[in-house]
């Protein structure tokens, strides 16, 4: 990201992000309306230290010059193992001096000039949805909408909105359950028993992606409903304090459904170094959502694709360097004393 970006994101962003050099949740703990972790921001840390906790074996004997980065992920083909995660609510969250419909559009078509997709968010207001379904309309039907866990009537009701924008598939944000300022404004979200996930996800033919999960019980229990992939997320620490970060318990969780359902992974992923580490862990694609967010503030749709473009080097760089040829079958051996 280049320094006019970065400028412009501190000017957009100004009393809800520091767009500080390190993106580590130490300056905007509490943050929340804004960029920052939940309480004492020691989920958003733990996210970072996780990652930063992983080491990468550096190998260079070998004849790996071109690697293979792209992937399907959902049946959708992308350049390397990315997507722009969901966030939604750039009023209340980022000051609103980007409008949403800028904003998401941005992220959905920069996302899809780099090869790769990107998701839209939801919330309270219906503005944040609708600006994303459009967003994702205008891009052919190249995203992935997510939906919160409302009650099922609004669930239905936006879930068949979608189903018109041409999309292979669907989420639902499950991490979003305990989200009180939406029920403080009469919008009820709420967790999902087994059954009603089993019934939520019958109810398209859509491909259905559920994030939130964190533990590998409910990895299983999401896969049994019938979830054709899970994103492995704490919300980025935005809605429980003192949580593990995801690339602790990616391990645990892929062990226990590895190749019975789509793994994605989105907590802390700074460079195209974190996104090997996620990929050895276990994911099968990663999820970014701060530094898109901070690149489509500062940037918009051109400082995506400069991500997008920078994000796509470093893990050419970081496979060539640890003799990974391909994004689809990562090796653990690539992290230090793992196996």
């Amino acid at each position: 990201m280049t320094d006019n970006t970065f400028q412009k994101a501190r000017e957009s962003l100004q009393g809800f992000c520091h767009v500080c050099p390190t993106c580590d949740g130490g300056a905007c703990a509490g943050d929340v309306p804004g960029m920052g972790g939940l309480g004492t921001g020691s989920s958003f840390a733990a996210n970072i230290q996780a990652l930063d906790d992983c080491r990468l074996n550096m190998r260079v004997l070998h004849d790996v010059t071109e690697p293979e980065t792209r992937v399907n992920v959902l049946g959708m083909e992308l350049s390397f193992p990315v997507l722009a995660a969901p966030i939604g609510g750039v009023s209340s969250n980022m000051g609103g001096r980007v409008s949403e419909e800028s904003f998401v559009g941005a992220v959905i078509g920069g996302a899809v000039s780099g090869g790769i997709i990107g998701c839209t968010g939801d919330g309270g207001p219906d503005f944040i949805h609708e600006a994303g379904f459009e967003a994702i309309r205008k891009a052919g039907g190249k995203g992935i909408p997510f939906i919160k866990p409302w009650e099922e009537l609004e669930l239905f009701r936006k879930i068949e909105k979608a189903e018109t924008l041409g999309v292979t598939a669907i989420g639902m944000d499950v991490d979003a359950a305990g989200l009180l300022a939406l029920k403080q404004m009469g919008r009820s979200v709420s967790p999902k028993s087994p059954a009603k996930l089993a019934r939520i996800i019958r109810h398209t033919p859509l491909k259905f992606v559920v994030k939130g999960i964190m533990t590998p019980d409910e990895a299983r229990i999401a896969v049994e409903a019938g979830a054709d992939a899970i994103v492995v997320s704490n919300h980025g620490g935005r809605v429980l304090d003192y949580t593990p970060g995801v690339a602790e318990v990616l391990p645990w969780i892929a062990e226990a459904v590895k190749g019975q359902a789509t793994i994605l992974a989105d907590g802390g992923v700074r460079s195209g170094g974190d996104v090997l580490k996620m990929l050895a862990l276990g994911a099968d694609a990663v999820m970014i959502g701060r530094p898109f967010a901070i690149a489509a503030m500062g940037g918009g749709r051109s400082g995506v694709e400069e991500q997008v473009r920078q994000l796509k080097r470093e893990l050419e760089q970081a496979m060539i360097l640890t003799g990974t040829m391909r994004a689809d079958s990562v090796s653990r051996s690539v992290l230090y004393g793992r196996r």
